[in-house]
């Protein structure tokens, strides 16, 4: 079996909604889309666990916390997660530990750790230190919105890319070997990173522009430049992303409900699924197209895997849960890939840009 070293799962945040981890078993967990069973079935022997929460003001007041206080009790489940299933998750911070799990056939999933957005550090570089103290080995830099900082893929422009600041927050990601995530960011603020960043960047959960256009996907032009510099794409399960017919449903329901007041977003939901009914499904053929665009792009050695699982009702149908990936492959293999090149899809890519990350942040050291 291909192992997997999956970019980007929410599963720390379907917990939270979930009522948190004492009301869950992951043993087997059917509500989720991850489940211990489930990661052995795929074959993920390494997972980024996205310590998510959301980037608006209305969710912070509701909530009573700041982003990087809730950011930090996500962390704490993570951490509580691999305490309570220690033979089923083991705490992953380095290039050579995800190498070392990834490269069994079975053990410990390597548990890593990626803030996704940068408003959880609240404007703060001591705060993104803390969380690179914590375990924390990749930021996106935005999530939906933009921070005070950072342009997102979907939101209005406000800053043109990065502020003076944004450069000084991947400065020190590169300083402490946190890798940067340009997934979910505007053009312009990808364009920005790579211009400042000494280390590779990644996409953990993100497609091919080329193939759908899609405002969170990336063109062949910031794929090109990401590979010169070692960095991987990790091609999303996510239905509008690679797939036309779910783009457009999903645009035209973002632009409609644009105007509705949040205390209202329920029920214009149900309105909405009545009348257009659910979001169309993509398919494994969809997804092998983006992973081959990519890979044709950037390079075999620049492509991997982000499903975004328990982060999107919005789903491939073969793809539907973390046992799926042997579907993915099967298909991939029909198409003439390699066992070698569906191993660096699988986790060797990923692997090798954490790698060069760290690299980079000896040598800067070294330099300082």
């Amino acid at each position: 079996m291909i192992s997997v070293a999956d970019g980007h799962n929410d599963l720390p945040w379907a917990i939270r909604a979930g009522g948190g981890l004492d009301a869950v078993d992951l043993a087997e967990a059917p509500q989720f889309h991850t489940d211990i069973p489930r990661l052995a079935a795929g074959g993920v022997r390494a997972q980024f666990w996205s310590v998510f929460v959301p980037g608006t003001e209305r969710w912070a007041r509701i909530e009573g916390v700041d982003p990087f206080t809730a950011t930090c009790e996500q962390i704490d489940i993570v951490h509580r997660m691999i305490h309570r299933w220690p033979e089923h998750f083991r705490l992953t911070t380095t290039a050579a530990g995800l190498t070392d799990l990834a490269s069994l056939e079975r053990g410990p999933v390597a548990s890593l750790l990626g803030a996704e957005g940068g408003h959880s550090i609240n404007n703060s570089l001591g705060a993104l230190r803390t969380l690179y103290r914590l375990g924390v080995r990749y930021m996106t830099l935005t999530h939906n919105q933009n921070n005070d900082w950072a342009d997102s893929a979907t939101d209005e422009p406000r800053h043109g890319g990065l502020t003076d600041f944004g450069r000084e927050v991947v400065a020190e990601m590169n300083r402490m070997g946190m890798m940067v995530d340009l997934s979910h960011t505007a053009p312009s603020t990808m364009a920005d990173a790579l211009d400042v960043s000494k280390a590779p960047v990644i996409f953990t959960h993100s497609s091919a522009l080329g193939i759908t256009d899609y405002p969170r996907n990336v063109s062949d032009e910031i794929l090109q430049r990401m590979a010169a510099g070692g960095g991987t794409c990790m091609v999303s399960f996510v239905a509008p992303f690679v797939n036309d017919a779910a783009r457009d449903w999903r645009l035209a329901y973002e632009a409609a409900k644009a105007n509705v007041a949040p205390d209202e977003h329920d029920a214009f939901d149900a309105s909405w699924i009545a009348e257009h009914g659910t979001c169309p499904m993509a398919t494994i053929d969809d997804v092998v197209r983006h992973v081959n665009h990519v890979r044709d792009v950037a390079g075999v050695d620049h492509v991997g895997l982000g499903g975004d699982y328990d982060g999107t009702t919005q789903l491939t149908a073969g793809l539907e849960d973390v046992a799926s990936y042997p579907h993915l492959f099967s298909a991939l293999s029909e198409q003439g890939w390699s066992d070698d090149d569906l191993t660096k899809l699988g986790w060797r890519n990923i692997a090798a840009s954490f790698a060069r990350v760290e690299e980079a942040a000896e040598e800067s050291w070294v330099t300082s």
